[in-house]
Order: C-alpha cells, then structure tokens, then sequence
C-alpha cells in the first residue's frame, strides 16, 4: 500500500537531489545573465544568498562567476576564496591594473563556481574612482563578453556593498538584471524605494538594459502572521518577479560562512540548503526560458 506524499518523504527526495546533483543538472541559459545582487538595507542575506543560488547553480552543472564588490569580502570568505591583502582582486580589476581571469579564483564550493575576490583596499576604491575616466563603467568593461566567455561563465552574480555609492552603480551598469533580496521582517520595504529609483536613473543615463528580474524572499519565519503579511505584500507589489521559493530563517544558513563555507557545502540536507537550490532551480529554469526578460514580468 503506496503512503503517497508525505513531507518528510519530500524532504528526503529533495536532500537526495542535493547529494547527487549530477542527476540533477540544472539548464545553462539561453544566453548569458549577469546579476547585481542589490538591497542597501543591511541584514538583508543579500551576500548569503548571492553565494548560496551561485553554489547552487554550480553544483548543478551552471557556470558561475560570483564578483564579490563588497570590501568587507564577506562573499569571498564563504565562498573559501582567498582575499588577504595583495591577492589579486576585484580592485585591481576595476583600475585596469590586471585582466578578469587573473583575479578570478575556483571556490571551494564548485570547480563550476569562481569568484573574483574583494580585499580591504576596495574600501578605497570610491575615492580613487572619482577622478577617473568613465568611472560608473570600469566594472562593465572588466566584465567584458570576451573576457567572460574565456571563463566559460553562464551566470554572473554581482555582491552588492549596503549602499548606493560609486561601487553598487558600477554593478548596475555592468549588470542587465538586478537580485533584490527582501526579508520577511518589519521594515522590509524601506529603503527599497530609494534603491528602485537608483535603478530607474541608471537604465535611462547609464544602462538601458537594467531592470529588476528577481525578488528572493529571505528570513521567512513561518511561526509568524508577520512573515505571511511580508510576503503576501510583496508578491501583490512585484508580481511574477518574486520567486515561489522563500528562504527560511535557519541557524545552518547563519553558521555555514564561519567556516567558510556555502550552507550547501556546510549541512546539504538541511531546510536552508535545499531552499537556496530551489531558489536556484528556478532562476535557471527562467535563463533557459526567456522568463526574466523585462516584458515577461521583469521590472
């Protein structure tokens, strides 16, 4: 007698995918997408979830490139990259000093999966790029078509710092689409006003290309009414731009960066593991579609 659906029988055929994700691959993109992972609001799991649907994509069988442009290099240190001082980096990369592929490192999360690592001296790098020569642009020039198609790269996924300065206007003229990830929390929607705005200035002077294709919810506490009015509000806003999968508040997605570490590589059976491939699944599966592109419910 079949027991039929059950979520723990769920959870198990989800965990098994997880732990053999060669029978599982995930589609490559129709065509290249580059991704600014965007929320100037702190706290957001913006760099957590940049490395987590960037693994999930890699282990999978996608060719990812995570660019961390964050100086605190919270990415690069999850992801098990090196980035002390006088590694080659994102910085070097953005003055011209060093091409793409000599600052892009292998993660230890995937031989799919690299990352062009930010060390302390991108915390300079707004200053130096004031008096510089097309200073919104260097970061699209370094991510170049030919450079990336060097590097075989199928998704590229932009670590945003908390602000809207000089470095986050780079990632927006360098990408076509913009991540926003939003928690399910109180004053979730604040600030982001601000950050869609920034968006509309830079497509109509600086990159008519950029709209926001993706909206990951993250932190969902499903205990609470609050995290369900969150959602509920957000889907009404955004639409089909916001992903079915929401990412729960889980102490393994916390832990997993303390050891440098994605939370697929830290605890792959775990709630939060399998929600970030999920989250995954579905962005490859609107790449191979077309579903992301402004006139299918992009932003």
């Amino acid at each position: 007698m079949s027991l039929g659906w059950t979520p723990i029988a769920d959870e198990a055929e989800r965990a098994a995918r997880l732990r053999h994700p060669d029978e599982h691959s995930m589609p490559r993109p129709a065509s290249r997408r580059v991704m600014a992972v965007a929320n100037q609001k702190g706290g957001v799991g913006k760099t957590t979830s940049t490395v987590n649907v960037a693994a999930g994509l890699a282990v999978h069988g996608v060719r990812v490139l995570v660019v961390d442009l964050d100086p605190q290099g919270n990415a690069s240190t999850a992801l098990g990259v090196e980035h002390r001082t006088g590694t080659p980096s994102v910085y070097e990369v953005m003055l011209g000093e060093i091409g793409l592929s000599e600052a892009a490192a292998t993660s230890s999360a995937s031989p799919n999966l690299l990352c062009v690592p930010a060390t302390i001296d991108l915390a300079g790098a707004e200053i130096e790029l004031v008096s510089m020569v097309a200073r919104e642009s260097r970061l699209a020039q370094a991510l170049s078509d030919e450079a990336l198609a060097e590097l075989d790269i199928d998704y590229v996924l932009i670590d945003c710092p908390p602000s809207l300065g000089l470095l986050t206007v780079n990632a927006l003229v360098a990408a076509s689409e913009v991540l926003i990830p939003i928690q399910c929390e109180y004053y979730a929607l604040e600030g982001l006003g601000q950050l869609l705005s920034n968006i509309d200035l830079v497509r109509s002077h600086l990159n008519t290309s950029l709209h926001v294709s993706t909206i990951l919810l993250t932190m969902y506490d499903g205990r609470t009414k609050l995290a369900d009015q969150v959602s509920s509000e957000v889907r009404q806003h955004f639409g089909p731009t916001v992903l079915r999968t929401v990412i729960p508040r889980s102490v393994k997605v916390s832990e997993a960066p303390g050891y440098s570490q994605t939370v697929l590589a830290y605890d792959p059976g775990s709630r939060g593991a399998m929600s970030y491939v999920d989250a995954a699944r579905e962005i490859a599966d609107h790449g191979a579609s077309g579903a992301y592109l402004p006139d299918a419910g992009g932003r």
